[in-house]
Parts: structure tokens; C-alpha cells; sequence
């Protein structure tokens, strides 16, 4: 009885500690994300033909930047970044160095995500506060962010679910989480219940975020 209650405990140690090693990573390499996604995405939208900062050359290069980021598949950059992650970490392996590939992975992801949700901003509430006298800053503030947030907290909901998976491929080269238990414990082990449970718990935490983003995305919602 003493040894299966042993067990049990450790195995509860394990999954908690891959459940922390999850939100820790997809935590911080979504708020990485934000803090170079948010304003690549802005610079994007104002550059554009047409709007309030327009400059062809910049937007080409920014749009470029956002295309090529995005179309790197990632299982691809976790193994091409593994020189710069030992740079910035001192190591390729486990749940911090696993968060240099996902922040390059959802930086370019959420720089998208803004620039469309900027373009639905009515053309005629921006002129209107040109035509107040707003400058191109007050625009970005108290106009574009304002009518975008909720289309950005939604988008930033979906960056977040998606580093949710890709922390779980992170498992596969020792980046930690629930992932790698799936795979140490599950697959190379051929124990199936591990394998489900982990899925049980990745699926919960994805309902949870996208619980969480459309009620943070109504709640500034002031259609």
C-alpha cells in the first residue's frame, strides 16, 4: 500500500511539474511575442499605402519579415535556432531554452495578427480624428489600438493556444513540459494512459485560454 501511494505521488510530481514547465514556457514566450509582435504588427499596419505613416518601402520590408517568419515550420526553427538559443541561454536543451523558439515562432504570428486587425478599423474614424487634429501618435492610441483591442486580444488568444502545441513538439528535442513527458513516459515507456492524460490536460488548458480571451475580448468590446 505504502509503495503505491509511492507512486502515485511521484506521478502526480510529474505531471504538476509538467504542467508548470508548460505555462512557464508558452507563458513567457508569449509575453516576448507581445512585447516585438504588438509594435511590428502597428509599424506594418501605419506603413501601408494609404495610411497615417505611409512608407512603401519599410511596410515591403516589415511585411516580408512577418511572410518568411510564419512560413518556417517549427520543428524546422527549433532545430535552426539551436546556435542562437545556446548564445542567449547557454544551452539547447530544456523549458527555457525551449522559449527562444517559440517566441521566434509567435513573434512574426502576433505582428500578423495586429496588422489585420488594424485594417478593420474604419477608414472614416481615422480621418475623423485627423480631421480633429490628432496626430499620427494619438491615432495609434487612442484610436487604432482602441477599436482593434478586442480583435488582438482574440488574436493574441490563438497565439497563445497554438504555443500551447508547439511546446508540446518542444518535448521532442528535451525542451520540457507535457510534451516530453508524453513522449519519455508515454511513447518510449508504451504506457497509453500517460499518453491520454497529457492530451486530457493540454485540451483543458486550450479551453481555459480561449475561455479567458473571449472574456477579456468582450469585456473591451464597446461596440
Amino acid at each position: 500500500m505504502t509503495e503505491l501511494l509511492t507512486r502515485l505521488s511521484r506521478y502526480n510530481q510529474l505531471m504538476l511539474a509538467g504542467i508548470n514547465e508548460t505555462l512557464y514556457m508558452v507563458g513567457f514566450s508569449l509575453l516576448i511575442a507581445v512585447i516585438i509582435g504588438l509594435p511590428l504588427g502597428f509599424l506594418t499596419a501605419i506603413t501601408r499605402k494609404g495610411h497615417i505613416m505611409e512608407n512603401t518601402p519599410v511596410h515591403k520590408v516589415l511585411d516580408l519579415v512577418i511572410n518568411i517568419g510564419r512560413s518556417v515550420p517549427f520543428i524546422i526553427l527549433m532545430v535552426a535556432v539551436i546556435p542562437l538559443t545556446r548564445v542567449i541561454v547557454g544551452t539547447s536543451i530544456g523549458t527555457t531554452a525551449a522559449i527562444v523558439p517559440l517566441a521566434l515562432a509567435a513573434i512574426p504570428f502576433v505582428g500578423r495578427i495586429v496588422d489585420n486587425a488594424l485594417q478593420e478599423v474604419s477608414p472614416g474614424v481615422i480621418e475623423a480624428a485627423q480631421a480633429m487634429g490628432a496626430t499620427p501618435l494619438q491615432i495609434v492610441f487612442k484610436v487604432l489600438f482602441s477599436e482593434s483591442l478586442p480583435a488582438i486580444i482574440l488574436g493574441i488568444t490563438l497565439t497563445a493556444i497554438n504555443l500551447i502545441g508547439y511546446s508540446a513538439m518542444a518535448g521532442a528535442i528535451g525542451g520540457g513540459g507535457l510534451g516530453d513527458i508524453a513522449i519519455r513516459y508515454g511513447y518510449q515507456r508504451f504506457k497509453v494512459g500517460i499518453m491520454i492524460e497529457t492530451v486530457i490536460i493540454l485540451v483543458i488548458l486550450v479551453q481555459l485560454v480561449q475561455w479567458l480571451g473571449n472574456l477579456l475580448a468582450k469585456r473591451f468590446d464597446h461596440r
